[in-house]
């Protein structure tokens, strides 16, 4: 037999809270109470939806290391959507401050800094050998056409720092609209074929597909993106030295050190003599990947003059460098 439940105070303050929230929604508490007993108990399996998760590997070739480079894809889209959501709830703050954007600032790096480590396996965790033959099949899908990565960028800085460097300067002397600006987005130029000028297959596919959502998300965030934000705070919480770590951090991981992981990877994988190998969409790796060619900065008045001439120089020769060794491709 049940025991009869004591109505301590607390109970009685929490049920009474209860009928407030229900009566105020049009319904009654024991209504309520009903559907809990009706109610199963959640799992863990059911509340992360893990059999559907673990279906979502459907290699189209039968080589076996097709579905590694599956998983870690997936697992880079979930890291960019949590950065996705704590950018969300930055601009969506009515009274932001120095602390608060530190504290999502620090989560978003560290979810930058996770999957760059996590990525930065793949490097030694594929059968080269599998990697160029099932990569045929893929054709002309692409990393290039991961919509988030784009979408944290456009969160992350002013539209225009994301112009072509090549059209940069020029468009800075004007007031450009967010669609002049996509026009020239730096990105483009990377799914070109420099000798004809025409769009990959792989670019006009993304653009297709996402142009419209991209351009609706910069100018949802036109004013509320990460720079425009901080200039919202007062000028000494402006000069708080944390809140500046954080956002530097946030411009190398995003466009330094998470590139370059990039990079690193294709080298292993891609690069050999005479010739390296093309890419699955036609993009120009070698030009597009190395931070020192895109020159692409989100907040470049927190750098100096020297450091943003020199931007992505060094980390690109000491990581080619070191691949060039592992690959005995120095000789």
């Amino acid at each position: 037999m049940p025991q009869d439940v004591k109505i301590t105070p607390e109970i009685q303050e929490r049920l009474n809270l209860l009928a407030d929230k229900y009566q105020a929604s049009g319904q009654e508490l024991l209504d309520f109470l009903d559907g809990l007993l009706y109610q199963d108990y959640n799992t863990y399996w059911d509340y992360i939806h893990l059999d559907t998760l673990l279906s979502l590997q459907t290699p189209i070739t039968d080589i076996p290391d097709e579905e590694i480079f599956i998983m870690y894809h997936q697992i880079t889209e979930l890291y960019f959507k949590l950065s996705l959501h704590e950018f969300r709830q930055l601009a969506d703050e009515n009274s932001v401050t120095a602390e608060s954007m530190t504290q999502k600032l620090s989560r978003i790096n560290r979810y930058f800094e996770a999957l760059t480590r996590s990525f930065g396996i793949m490097e030694q965790g594929m059968d080269r050998h599998q990697f160029l033959k099932f990569r045929m099949s893929l054709i002309p899908a692409s990393g290039f056409q991961s919509v988030q990565y784009r979408l944290v960028e456009i969160c992350a800085t002013d539209m225009i720092n994301l112009v072509d460097k090549d059209h940069r300067d020029e468009m800075m002397e004007h007031d450009p609209s967010i669609e002049q600006m996509y026009e020239y987005i730096y990105w483009k130029k990377g799914a070109t074929i420099a000798e004809s000028g025409h769009k990959t297959l792989t670019l006009k596919q993304f653009e297709k597909k996402y142009s419209g959502m991209i351009i609706r998300h910069a100018k949802e965030f036109y004013h509320t993106n990460l720079w425009q934000k901080y200039l919202e705070l007062p000028e000494e919480e402006q000069a708080n030295e944390a809140l500046k770590d954080q956002m530097r951090l946030l411009d190398l991981n995003v466009n330094v050190y998470w590139p370059l992981q990039h990079y690193k990877t294709s080298v292993v994988y891609l690069a050999r003599r005479p010739a390296d190998v093309r890419a699955t969409g036609g993009t120009n790796w070698q030009k597009y990947l190395p931070p020192r060619f895109q020159k692409r900065i989100f907040y470049p008045q927190l750098w100096t003059e020297q450091e943003k001439e020199e931007w992505g120089k060094s980390w690109v020769n000491e990581v080619l460098e070191e691949v060039k060794k592992k690959q005995g491709l120095g000789q």
